[in-house]
């Protein structure tokens, strides 16, 4: 049995049902769930005020669990950034509480990394996975297990066949390959960082971003449209932060709407521009992102990649 710490350091949780199917989940599953006593504070469109939700985050830090798990993403922690714990964060961090979460906290992942180069998790949140209608995803629900085992060594996918011939134009340009059938890549000692991609261009310019050069960039996000991401595709290309990577990987990005406008504008003609537009290596179809099925990722830690025709391999053990 794991202890879990339930906490809110960004949006309201609005959806209260969602977040009492989530507690009651972790509880089958055997776990010990404390809830923090601001978890379902208000304050405008935050979880509390800012001085509530550092407080928040303040006893996550103090609470000796195996995981501190956020209630929800939204909006929140870029305000509060440099009032963070980072000290105390750290230490917690060095005692085997593992920080987990998505979305806006990409924000406190990046910012915790930049100040103290500690490793949290790309993960679920309470409300949205663990507390879904009709119950979690068992992928996901198995890579948290993995977690708190202290089993989790790696993730592995299957690429879309479009990232084939993508990947075998670019070993041929540079020379790995002298034909169309050894589609492989390795990318070893290589720092995984990222997360949502709008939170991560609001860091662009600021002590929050973590300076990581030779690393792998993963990104999503949600209810952005195709040409939103492409504008935020290109601050990371212009700030040089996509040249500077090994490898960069697309998770999902989803519950967008498409407009007439758009005339063949997608998604797909987003992700060919991108590498038209740099020699570092872009896969598509990483498991994460604000969808059910989602893997653990660990920010801030070494990580190997191997990619074999479209069978990609992230390795961390």
């Amino acid at each position: 049995m794991s202890h879990i710490y339930i906490y809110s350091p960004s949006s309201a949780v609005r959806d209260k049902a969602a977040f009492r199917r989530g507690v009651a989940r972790l509880k089958v599953l055997g776990h010990d769930v404390e809830i923090d006593e601001a978890a379902l504070c208000s304050h405008l469109r935050f979880a509390g005020d800012d001085e509530t939700r550092l407080a928040a985050i303040g006893r996550a830090a103090a609470s000796g669990a195996d995981v501190a798990l956020i209630s929800r993403g939204g909006y929140g922690l870029t305000r509060i950034l440099g009032g963070l714990p980072y000290k105390s964060l750290a230490k917690a961090i060095e005692r085997g509480t593992q920080f987990v979460g998505l979305s806006d906290f990409t924000a406190f992942q990046c910012a915790v990394h930049a100040k103290t180069g500690a490793v949290t998790w790309a993960g679920p949140a309470l409300g949205e996975d663990f507390g879904a209608e009709g119950g979690p995803d068992e992928i996901m629900e198995a890579c948290f297990d993995d977690l708190i085992c202290g089993h989790g060594e790696g993730s592995g996918w299957r690429l879309p066949a479009g990232d084939v011939p993508a990947l075998a134009a670019l070993l041929q340009q540079k020379n790995k390959i002298a034909d169309n059938e050894s589609h492989e890549l390795r990318v070893s000692k290589a720092t995984l960082w990222g997360g949502n991609l709008t939170v991560l261009c609001s860091l662009v310019g600021t002590p929050y971003l973590p300076a990581i050069k030779g690393g792998i960039l993963f990104l999503e996000d949600v209810n952005e449209h195709p040409y939103r991401i492409e504008r935020q595709l290109t601050q990371l290309l212009h700030a040089g932060i996509v040249d500077q990577q090994k490898a960069v990987l697309l998770g999902s990005f989803n519950r967008y709407q498409p407009s007439p406008h758009d005339r063949g504008f997608k998604l797909q003609t987003v992700v060919k521009w991108l590498r038209s537009q740099t020699c570092t290596p872009v896969f598509t179809g990483l498991p994460f992102g604000h969808v059910p099925t989602k893997v653990l990722l660990p920010v801030g830690h070494q990580v190997e990649l191997m990619v074999q025709g479209r069978d990609a391999l992230l390795y961390w053990g």
